[in-house]
């Protein structure tokens, strides 16, 4: 018998490099679901950690799997603090993101790592991860995979936008859920703010300060990805091939790289949303950026909501949560209309621990 109600532990790590995001919470079943997060934290990266996982690009494969174990190792010991220091008992199973590794799905490619066999065997329970791969096998992006929560679990707004190290959207038209990434945030501003040894620009103060470029914003708005049609997604690898190179050939003060980048997220954010009043739900850590949604505001009529901390902060983790649910009853967790695959399907792995 299918359940009703799961408790589960739900583990992200984002390309922004912000920190583990854990919650534990549950997900109930009543002719619609509905969720609630008991407890959450974000486990900080040490400087090692956040330079080894800034560079994973620039690895080997055989540097890669190595990374991977000790990753998994890592993971499993955040995961055990956080149960012990909960005191949690209830807990069907661990759903787990893991690290972007590897993004370049046209050449079908993709690695999480964190998904090793290890993990579960540290934490002696069963783990639901690597949700990417099994969709680029099928000829899909592998990414975005937060839409299917946002059609089940966030279905009363029209829009769910993201702001992390990238923007992502989801939305329903002709009823299918089309999502994809839209441009570069956090991963971006993130780089130039470490200039002046600061992990964040707070509030946008240092944006604000700026002056806009016109020919960066201009250059910056013309890059192709812009042009295609979703599916689409984003990854290190474009930004460090498309973004950077353009940026740095301006030799720009700081804070005016910002207010130029700024500018162009806004814009890009705005080119996808109606003119007309609409709900937007919007979370991740770019919410916090008030320089930003100011701006955003400033481009489009829609209706900007900012939920509370919790969701702001921990949706994705929550969502993938959910993906973790949805595999464990083999229910459809991926859509093609998001991601370009030839079929919707139940992706990840499940691992059980060898005891």
């Amino acid at each position: 018998m299918i359940k009703s109600i799961y408790n589960v532990i739900a583990v992200m790590s984002g390309t922004s490099l912000d920190g583990i995001d854990i919650i534990y919470a549950s997900y109930r079943y009543k002719q619609h679901w509905e969720f609630e997060i008991h407890h959450f934290k974000t486990v900080k990266y040490t400087k090692d950690w956040k330079l080894i996982l800034s560079q994973l690009v620039n690895r080997s494969l055989d540097e890669l799997k190595q990374i991977d174990k000790a990753y998994s190792e890592y993971l499993a010991t955040v995961i055990l603090d956080f149960i012990n220091k909960n005191k949690l008992q209830t807990i069907d199973f661990v759903a787990s993101h893991g690290h972007t590794a590897l993004h370049q799905p046209d050449k079908n490619l993709t690695y999480q790592i964190g998904n090793q066999q290890i993990f579960a065997d540290i934490l002696n329970r069963k783990v639901i991860c690597d949700f990417r791969i099994q969709d680029v096998k099928y000829g899909g992006q592998g990414a975005p995979l937060v839409p299917i929560g946002d059609r089940l679990l966030f279905g009363d707004y029209k829009y769910c936008l993201n702001l992390g190290g990238f923007a992502n959207v989801s939305f329903e038209r002709k009823n299918e859920r089309i999502a994809y990434d839209i441009c570069p945030v956090n991963i971006v501003l993130n780089h130039y703010v470490l200039k002046l040894n600061l992990e964040y620009d707070d509030k946008g103060q240092l944006a604000s300060q700026g002056q806009v470029h016109d020919e960066l914003l201009a250059r910056l708005n013309r890059l192709q990805f812009y042009q295609e049609e979703a599916p689409k997604s984003l990854g290190l690898e474009w930004v460090e091939l498309n973004i950077f190179p353009l940026i740095d050939s301006f030799y720009l003060q700081v804070e005016d790289i910002l207010r130029t980048f700024v500018e162009h997220i806004a814009i890009q954010i705005a080119r996808i949303l109606d003119r007309k009043q609409a709900d937007v739900l919007v979370t991740g850590g770019g919410v916090y950026n008030e320089f930003l949604i100011n701006r955003l505001k400033s481009f489009t009529d829609t209706s900007i909501i900012i939920p509370n901390q919790k969701i702001i902060e921990y949706k994705e983790a929550l969502v993938f949560g959910f993906l973790g649910v949805l595999k464990d009853r083999f229910e459809v967790n991926c859509l093609k209309s998001v991601t370009g695959a030839k079929r919707d399907h139940s992706t990840g792995k499940i691992l059980f621990p060898n005891s």
